[in-house]
């Protein structure tokens, strides 16, 4: 089209190579009028290629090409090779290098021309490889035909069998119902056996009547005592018939093409866990069939899709650093056999805690009572054994005794920023406090040889009773809670419900406490979920322990930080 029409632009007529710019008649007569220069410039048909005649340096616009680079393998000017880009640069003639590459390229030419017969070979090879996949995929669809068919076939088959099952049963139903029916509509008057008993009175036969009314009396008492005690003779619901397709709709939903004998790997989840690092445990059904394995990854974001990390891994578990506190993943693993790739496992999604893991082992020394409490070398395990002497001395006690917790504390103190550690309390235990406390409030607690002082003790009870904490204070120096036989005790509240059975929970297979000095509060988790079970308000004034009291018998195990001895730990059970 003409590049300086009006708009609508016209089709063009010619193109000057001077201008670089294309014409309609009308235009060209008037940007090249007779009697100028531009009436002498070149002018061709109608052209988009505008090749300049003098290829001028795009780096010195003004001066003119004439040697050639050989490193960079460009035409350069002579100021590219005095001061330019191209100073150290060996360069030729422009003539040399026009005749260096016009032989190399007429060879290249003749080169191809006399492997013509092998491209056509080639050709011919791509066209059989082109009809071989369209025949191989066509067998693919008619094998997947097939194959759905015969799911078809046993669903049509499961189908029959369960629509006869129901009927069957409903026809069975309904005999019972109206074999009663029938009963009963012959307690009617002129029906059945009220009609033939009305009958039977009507006899003036003594021994006729009485042989008779013996067997009917029976009948009747029977009647009356089936209409005393009504009962339906069946059940109207087909709850015990219903269909359940979970399981098989899952499996239908993981249905994919057969990999080459490559099993899909299954995450295990019970040993795949999230605390300071993620562990990923998996299990591969034919493990020596797969020469690794790669591990997906990936943040769940509400807002946007975020992409999968990889991890190639050759054995059959890995330990993932530096993910976010706080948040979401998403782990699957694939294996590899060569080139050959198996689908992806089911995905494992996973929550991380809400702030850097506090690493810490129980205090051997501050308040630790070697008699009632054992302690492992480790430092991260301690059991309770305070009822052991006191079953030695039961012989002596004749009157109420009262038994009192027996407080550990962790080796470390926290003054500030966001701390979260785990821990398990084994499912035998009777009572265990856990929760944060002051150095001061631990000092006098400590001090307390019968716990007369501490928040949770009432002197009529001799238990814990937790009716003190409706009154805490808010910026109280401590937060415990109570766990014990199984269950999470939820303390007291003003603004919360005091239902016991609001108040009780299950006992998390681990447990969480979350500290954050900043907002001054501690949330307790449980830790299989991630989920906040409680929070609460904490003076954060002070140097802050993790504290732990137990009564009776039980256990504490801190949960060990995932790190590659962790790991070989794990492999060596």
């Amino acid at each position: 089209m003409c590049d300086l029409c009006k708009p609508p632009p016209q089709e063009s007529t010619k193109s000057c190579m001077d201008c670089s710019a294309s014409y309609c008649n009308e235009c060209f007569k008037i940007h090249h009028p007779w009697g100028t220069i531009k009436a002498q410039h070149e002018y061709v048909g109608p052209t988009t290629n505008f090749r300049p005649k003098i290829l001028m340096c795009p780096e010195h616009e003004t001066e003119r090409i004439n040697m050639y680079c050989e490193l960079c393998r460009r035409p350069v000017c002579h100021l590219c090779k005095l001061g330019g880009n191209h100073a150290n640069h060996r360069v030729t003639t422009m003539s040399s290098a026009y005749k260096t590459l016009k032989e190399k390229l007429s060879k290249d030419i003749d080169y191809l021309i006399g492997k013509e017969s092998q491209v056509k070979s080639q050709i011919s090879e791509l066209n059989l490889l082109m009809k071989e996949t369209e025949c191989n995929g066509e067998r693919a669809k008619e094998e997947a035909i097939t194959h759905f068919e015969k799911l078809f076939e046993v669903l049509e088959e499961r189908k029959s069998s369960v629509l006869k099952a129901i009927d069957s049963s409903k026809k069975l139903r309904l005999d019972k119902f109206q074999t009663q029916m029938e009963e009963y509509q012959g307690l009617l008057e002129n029906n059945g056996l009220v009609g033939y008993a009305q009958e039977v009175l009507k006899e003036t036969d003594q021994s006729c009547f009485v042989q008779t009314a013996k067997q009917l009396h029976l009948r009747i008492q029977k009647a009356t005592e089936s209409l005393k005690s009504f009962r339906p003779a069946a059940q109207t619901s087909f709850e015990d018939y219903v269909v359940n397709t979970s399981k098989q709709t899952e499996l239908l939903g993981e249905l994919s093409f057969f990999s080459s004998g490559i099993d899909v790997p299954e995450i295990n989840e019970e040993q795949s866990k999230v605390y300071n690092n993620a562990l990923i445990n998996w299990h591969h059904p034919e493990k020596d069939k797969a020469d690794s394995y790669v591990l997906e990854y990936r943040k769940i974001n509400r807002d946007d899709e975020m992409s999968w990390n990889e991890i190639e891994v050759c054995g059959t578990s890995k330990i993932i650093q530096d993910l976010e506190n706080s948040s979401t993943y998403a782990f699957r693993v694939r294996a590899y056999k060569g080139s050959i790739c198996s689908p992806c496992s089911r995905e494992l999604i996973l929550h991380t805690p809400p702030a850097p893991v506090f690493s810490f082992l129980f205090d051997e020394k501050c308040g630790y009572n070697n008699e009632h409490l054992l302690l492992n070398l480790k430092r991260d395990r301690v059991e309770s054994r305070a009822g052991f002497n006191l079953l030695l001395a039961a012989e002596r006690i004749q009157v109420g005794y009262y038994t009192s917790l027996d407080y550990i504390i962790g080796d470390t103190g926290i003054t500030k920023g966001k701390h979260f550690w785990a821990f398990r309390v084994e499912p035998y235990s009777y009572l265990v406090k856990v929760g944060v406390a002051s150095s001061d409030k631990l000092q006098e607690w400590l001090r307390s040889p019968r716990d007369a002082v501490s928040p949770r003790y009432e002197q009529d009870s001799g238990h814990d009773s937790g009716s003190e904490d409706a009154c805490f204070d808010s910026s109280q120096p401590f937060t415990l809670v109570t766990i014990g036989m199984q269950k999470f005790f939820i303390p007291k509240s003003p603004t919360s419900s005091n239902e016991p059975e609001n108040r009780v929970l299950p006992m998390p297979t681990s447990i969480g406490i979350f500290l954050d000095c900043d907002k001054g509060k501690v949330d307790f988790y449980d830790m299989d979920q991630m989920k906040c079970l409680y929070e609460r308000q904490v003076d954060c004034s002070h140097t802050l322990y993790p504290a732990f009291a137990l009564m009776g018998s039980g256990g504490i195990q801190l949960e060990e930080p995932i790190t590659a001895k962790y790991l070989e730990y794990q492999e060596d059970m």
